[in-house]
Parts: C-alpha cells; structure tokens; sequence
C-alpha cells in the first residue's frame, strides 16, 4: 500500500466528543516479487485420458508377492523391489525411444490411408451402388425371366422323362464294385 487515507469520520450522531487520535503511519513494505511460472509445480499431463490402458498399470505387488510366514532378508526386498521397478521402467523407455516414432509413424499412415480409403472409395461405392442397384437388379431380373428360366424349365421337362431301374443283381454288381474299390 502506497499511502494510506485516514478513514472517514463517523456520522454526527456517532461522533464522540474526543477526538480521534491519526493512525500512525505504516513504514512501506518491500514490494514482493513476481510469481514466476517456474516456482508454481505443473500439474503432470495425463497421458491416457480415455483410460485405454488401465490393464497396463502393473506394480510391483500385483507380480512379486512374499507369503505371510517366511520372509526374506528385508534388503533382499529392498533390491528386488528397486530392480523390478527400475527395469521396467528403463526397459519401457528404451524401447519407447526406439519404437515409439516409427510405429506412430506407421499408424498415423494408416490410419490416414483407411480414412482417405472410406472417404474416397468406399461411401461413394456404396453410394453409387445404391443409386444404380434398382437398374441392375431389372436387367437381371430380366434376363433371368427372359433367357435363363426358359431353358432350366426346357431342361428340366427333357430330364423329367428319364427314368432308371435297377434289378437286384444290378444292385448287388454295384454294391461288390464300391467294396472292391475301397
């Protein structure tokens, strides 16, 4: 605060009949510094917002586990539990550094690839299909009705006259020949 004001006086019906003495001036403070942006902590940024890889969230408790009774020496513990999460983590990040860019690379194109793919090819096929399918179905309708059911119908009338009998020792001939071939 810069300079204070002596605060208002009180109205006549409230004013007392001694003075009020000035409050005593305030020696001025030091002004304080600038926030900077590099003192306040950043909340970290989620990486996985949707939750996709919850499953993947392993700990050292859900893989190593000692039973209640024996146990071993806490220090053995201790490194174990140090290596587990140290490898894990090192691991995951070298391999991260080495596959991370070129498989999001490689899905970014993909990805690109069926969209260009759905957008150009695939909706207006569907489209198109949906435009001309009632035309092809009556041409085929018609040439099915035209050409194609007068000659199954002539065929199966010329077939519908066939007729073949056998006698029993027809049967037994064919019957011995299915053995002897098996």
């Amino acid at each position: 605060m810069m300079g204070t004001t002596p605060p208002p006086p009180p109205p006549p019906e409230f004013a007392s009949k001694t003075p009020t003495p000035a409050p005593k001036p305030t020696p001025p403070t030091p002004p304080m510094p600038p926030v900077t942006p590099t003192t306040t902590p950043t909340p970290p940024v989620s990486r996985d917002p949707h939750g996709i890889n919850k499953h993947l969230q392993v700990e050292v408790s859900d893989v190593l586990a000692e039973p209640a009774t024996p146990h071993s020496i806490d220090q053995v513990w201790f490194y174990s539990v140090t290596g587990f999460e140290t490898t894990r983590t090192w691991t995951y990040r070298c391999l991260t550094l080495l596959l991370a860019v070129p498989f999001a690379f490689l899905c970014g194109l993909l990805l690109a690839v069926l969209a260009c793919l759905h957008v150009w090819f695939v909706v207006p096929c569907v489209q198109l299909s949906n435009t001309f399918l009632p035309c092809l179905r009556s041409l085929c309708l018609c040439t099915v009705n035209d050409f194609i059911s007068p000659v199954c119908a002539s065929f199966a009338l010329c077939c519908s006259q066939i007729a073949i009998s056998l006698t029993n020792k027809d049967w037994q001939q064919l019957k011995n020949k299915e053995a002897a071939s098996v």
